[in-house]
């Protein structure tokens, strides 16, 4: 993928954001288990950096997905996980189906004030039952006049405890699982939503994480998003942008792992030499440093097909599953190289240890990935019969 000047400005519009807005204030935002996401995102809107392949109408750039996908590499240099999830929620999870099939009220009223920075969001799919496997969802809206009255709950809701709306699929008929789920927005502010305390995370500290919960909360039924019944299929497509989005925004924070772990092996000495001229770890790092590229490749690969119209279901799955598979090795291996400091708490690789373990699991598990490639490659096995299973037929 050839990146012109407009990449590079952006790119570098990012880089300075994240240099002096952000990471000087990582520590005591990790500490304390959030971080101003208000005032954050407010800049982050007045340079344009939630809108960046939104539609120019609704304040955003308009400019086509490599943009974005440059944009979230550039957040990998973060100092912690937890701030770039809680943006990319935002651009990258909660807005893109309204964008794409909101209607004009749906985009005025949530997705301008998104893009400017005035309104946060969040995505309600996870359950408690249904993590990466969607069809098992089970909160449902049921209408009731011209409204829908939703029951249920979502749990590892990320940006929720500050969120203004929520992006929700919900099952709104007895259809078939593929077929009966629809999004809305659901302003976050309704009688009938609780709002759990902050979910005690391994990693990700910094950004807000709950359980929300549905009593018969109502909402207009002008709050759906396109068709009703069309939700599953909405949310698989958004999810080839997310997971593109989360294999781009990994890339530089491996990067700064084996960079940082360089950097500390060339000061520390052991028996008389510098630990980097100890050939297994230099050549380690050369490895790493290799499989974070062939990463990066493929990651701009599936993007510069998406932007020529593709169906990059399986290149964006691939992407995902190397993305977090990559992101437990490096992390893993350069945090042996610490020693005892690297088994320190605020120790930077020690910090991305612990943040990267989420990339296998949030936006589809590394087996659900499997699963995808396997379907599109024809080699997973189809459903057998009950009676089929009985016999061993």
């Amino acid at each position: 993928m050839i990146f012109t000047q407009e990449h590079s400005e952006l790119r570098r519009t990012v880089r300075n954001f994240v240099q002096n807005e952000i990471n000087p204030h990582i520590d005591e935002w990790e500490k304390a288990g959030a971080y101003p996401m208000r005032e954050i995102f407010k800049k982050l809107g007045e340079l344009g950096l939630l809108g960046i392949h939104k539609p120019e109408e609704y304040g955003g750039l308009g400019l086509d997905y490599s943009y974005n996908l440059a944009a979230a590499e550039e957040l990998g240099a973060c100092g912690a996980g937890g701030v770039p999830l809680s943006i990319g929620v935002q651009t990258d999870m909660c807005t893109p189906a309204i964008a794409r099939f909101g209607s004009h009220e749906l985009k005025s009223e949530f997705l301008a004030p998104a893009i400017r920075g005035e309104m946060i969001g969040c995505i309600g799919v996870s359950e408690t039952s249904a993590g990466s496997d969607v069809a098992g969802l089970k909160t449902n809206a049921r209408k009731d006049g011209d409204d829908y009255v939703i029951n249920g709950s979502k749990m590892w809701i990320t940006n929720s405890p500050q969120a203004d709306f929520m992006c929700l699929l919900a099952n709104t008929s007895d259809d078939k699982p593929h077929k009966n789920k629809t999004l809305m927005v659901v302003p976050m502010n309704l009688p009938g939503i609780d709002v759990a305390p902050h979910l005690d995370k391994l990693g990700m500290r910094s950004s807000e994480t709950a359980q929300v919960f549905f009593d018969d909360v109502r909402i207009p039924q002008r709050y759906r998003i396109g068709a009703e019944g069309m939700g599953f299929m909405m949310q698989m497509v958004q999810f080839q942008e997310e997971r593109m989005w989360g294999a781009a925004n990994t890339i530089m924070a491996l990067e700064a792992c084996v960079n940082q772990t360089i950097a500390y092996c060339r000061e520390r000495t052991t028996f008389g030499q510098p630990l980097i001229d100890n050939q297994y770890i230099h050549f380690r790092m050369a490895e790493l440093q290799t499989e974070i590229e062939a990463l990066r490749a493929l990651t701009y690969q599936a993007c510069e097909l998406y932007i020529q119209g593709k169906d990059v279901t399986q290149l964006a799955s691939m992407a995902k599953l190397k993305a977090g598979r990559l992101g437990r090795e490096v992390t893993d291996s350069c945090l042996q190289y610490w020693g005892g400091m690297g088994y320190m708490w605020d120790n930077p690789v020690s910090r991305a240890f612990r943040d990267v373990r989420l990339v296998s699991i949030g936006g589809g598990a590394d087996e659900i990935m499997l699963g995808i490639i396997c379907k599109l490659m024809g080699t997973l096995p189809g459903k057998r019969s009950v009676s089929a299973d009985a016999t061993g037929e």
